[in-house]
């Protein structure tokens, strides 16, 4: 496969180091370096690839990693998935120079605020798309804690296949109930619809008081992952999203 090549000004521009003008007095300032060697064409083509980072610095600090870039994010409560809702934005925990990247990061599906748990951020659309899309079956497994007790007949009701949520004409997929004990059971669903667990627990008469999605596919949250803490996902993670859920 042939390495990609980005031209020097254009590459700092689209990882918001700033405008092209903006980026071109940081260059012409001698404040960027490749392989030790400091940079000053602007129009200089470098190869974009993985070890980029590692060779590359601006301002005395590493490169920014180029895209494709992929995270996981650990939601703390409170915060918000969307640029439109009020509250605090999950982009506000990423670095700010990350928010006028180009191509844009964006979050692979929603938690709303009161939920907490892994989350995945990324630039890339085809992968965002894959995750996403119902005909991958991609599972996402929440860890529920409930009002009131189990009833002991929601594994069957979530199984069927046939539970239809208020307002919809489309029942839900199958989706899989573990019980951890009277009040907290793990449930793994396929969809994504507009609060979906929390709609389930309703149409079972029951009332969720906290949520936390852990494991997305065969991709866990990892337990030294902080709230608010994010780390870029290497490709045997990202290849991870698309594996069978362990149970």
């Amino acid at each position: 496969m042939k390495t990609p090549m980005a031209r020097l000004d254009r590459l700092l521009a689209n990882l918001g180091y700033g405008s092209r003008r903006e980026v071109q007095g940081l260059i012409g300032a001698g404040l960027v370096e490749f392989d030790g060697e400091t940079l000053r064409d602007t129009g200089r083509k470098l190869p974009v690839t993985p070890d980029l980072p590692g060779r590359m610095r601006v301002q005395g600090a590493p490169l920014d990693p180029p895209a494709p870039l992929t995270l996981m994010l650990h939601k703390p409560l409170g915060v918000v998935c969307s640029h439109r809702e009020t509250g605090r934005s999950l982009y506000e925990l990423l670095p700010i120079r990350w928010r006028a990247r180009d191509p844009v990061l964006s979050s692979v599906g929603r938690l709303d605020a009161d939920t907490t748990g892994l989350l995945l951020i990324t630039d890339d659309g085809p992968l965002l798309h894959r995750i996403i899309s119902p005909r991958n079956h991609v599972g996402k497994r929440y860890r529920v804690t409930l009002d009131r007790p189990l009833r002991g007949d929601e594994a069957a009701l979530f199984a069927a296949g046939t539970l239809m949520l208020e307002g919809e004409t489309t029942p839900l997929t199958p989706a899989c109930l573990h019980p951890l004990s009277p009040t907290t059971a793990h449930l793994t669903v396929t969809e994504g619809r507009y609060h979906q667990v929390r709609r389930m627990f309703a149409a079972a008469g029951n009332h969720v008081t906290a949520l936390h999605r852990d494991r997305i596919g065969g991709l866990d949250l990892p337990a030294d992952l902080a709230p608010g803490a994010f780390r870029k996902l290497g490709d045997a993670e990202r290849a991870a999203v698309f594996e069978q859920m362990p149970p």
